[in-house]
């Protein structure tokens, strides 16, 4: 039988051995420590709170009547930004994936990645100080503008196709995130230019006194849809980055597999690689609607504040991160009002923890599903 060979012998010094298992216990020791702190504030919020429960201290009548109200907010702010999150988001990430000049993606990605660092204060600050106002006095524009550019946009494709082929050479679809942007900007201009004379032709010069005479929707200054348009503006980075790292993930040789069969570039992206990043995609957007939940600073500053359960996008509300934030420093430790905001408090973070725990999950069933695929690259 022969030998193995002796083990080379090791090139670091025992001070380097050392050190690098000091820092690897350091990130070990981190690593449990956010654990362990995450832990630490569930049993904070539920020893809190469970106690009064379970006593009768609070009763489900009280419960219900406080945090209702609140929790409709809440999906209400959150449904509105998903709304005009997601489109966005996973329009440019499947752009950006499938179709984008690799230069223009190396530029453009790290550009909306880094949009995640704006902090929810900034955002609500020129939600409800600049685009709440401006909404307001430019309410026909604004409807204008949702109703157009969405449209506009499929019209550009539309008028893509039909143009020489020479002209769409120069005009291709690889750097189409940079000549769309004059098309969209141009319809912009002309719907809030044209805005003012519908308004004055179909609504009598008062597109807000006529939804409250016709539909009976009275409009408030800050309300769910500017909530919606600064918390989706939050909330389109993080979707955009996950989706499009799952999308870029999908393994090249399923696409060229689906090419080399006769498939198009849409058939392999609608066939092939979408159904194989949907696990990736979900997990986006879950994160992406944890954070729309959770957010405070944005609801707080661009929603009014008022408690009420409507429908209408054209009404305010009140969020249960935002409740939280306005009412705690007034509540009394023990009393009703303090346990009935640690409740809320609770229920966010379960509902946060076990998003982002499935979104986790689905990544990994995702990152697995690859690495089958791939095993033989």
């Amino acid at each position: 039988m022969i030998a193995p060979p002796p083990a080379p012998p090791s090139s670091r010094s025992p001070w380097r051995r050392v050190v690098d298992r000091l820092a690897t216990g350091l990130i070990a020791a981190g690593g449990i420590g956010v654990i362990v702190a995450l832990l630490a504030i569930g049993a904070f919020l539920a020893l809190e709170v469970l106690p009064a429960l379970l006593s009768g201290s609070l009763s489900r009548e009280q419960v219900v009547a406080s945090l209702t109200p609140l929790a409709w907010g809440t999906l209400k702010a959150a449904f509105w930004a998903l709304v005009f999150a997601i489109p966005l988001a996973l329009g440019a990430a499947i752009h950006s994936a499938a179709f984008m000049s690799q230069r223009l993606r190396s530029r453009l990605k790290p550009t909306l990645e880094l949009m995640e660092a704006l902090p929810g204060v900034v955002i609500g600050f020129v939600a409800g100080l600049v685009l709440a106002p401006w909404v307001e006095r430019h309410l026909a524009g604004a409807l204008a503008l949702l109703l157009v550019l969405p449209p506009g946009a499929l019209l550009a494709g539309g008028l893509w196709r039909c143009l020489p082929t020479p002209l769409r050479r120069r005009l291709p679809l690889a750097w189409a995130g940079l000549w769309l942007v004059p098309w969209l900007a141009l319809l912009g201009l002309a719907a809030l230019t044209l805005a003012p004379a519908l308004e004055a032709g179909w609504f009598a010069g008062d597109l807000r006194g006529w939804l409250d005479r016709e539909l009976g929707l009275d409009y408030a200054s800050r309300n769910a849809l500017i909530v919606g348009l600064a918390m989706g503006f939050a909330v389109m980075p993080s979707v955009y980055a996950l989706a499009e790292d799952a999308l870029s993930g999908v393994p090249a040789s399923l696409g060229e597999g689906a090419q080399a069969l006769g498939a198009s570039r849409w058939q392999t992206l609608w066939k092939v690689v979408l159904p194989t990043a949907a696990p990736g995609i979900f997990a986006a957007v879950m994160i992406g609607a944890g954070r729309a939940v959770g957010e405070t600073m944005i609801v707080l500053m661009a929603s009014g504040n008022t408690a009420l359960m409507s429908l209408s996008p054209l009404e305010g509300m009140r969020s249960m991160a935002a409740g939280i934030a306005i009412e705690l420093p007034e509540a009394v430790p023990g009393s009703d009002p303090y346990r009935l905001l640690m409740l809320a408090a609770l229920l966010l973070f379960l509902f946060t923890f076990l998003v982002n725990t499935l979104a986790e999950a689905v990544r990994d069933r995702l990152r697995r599903r690859y690495r089958r695929l791939g095993g033989g690259a």
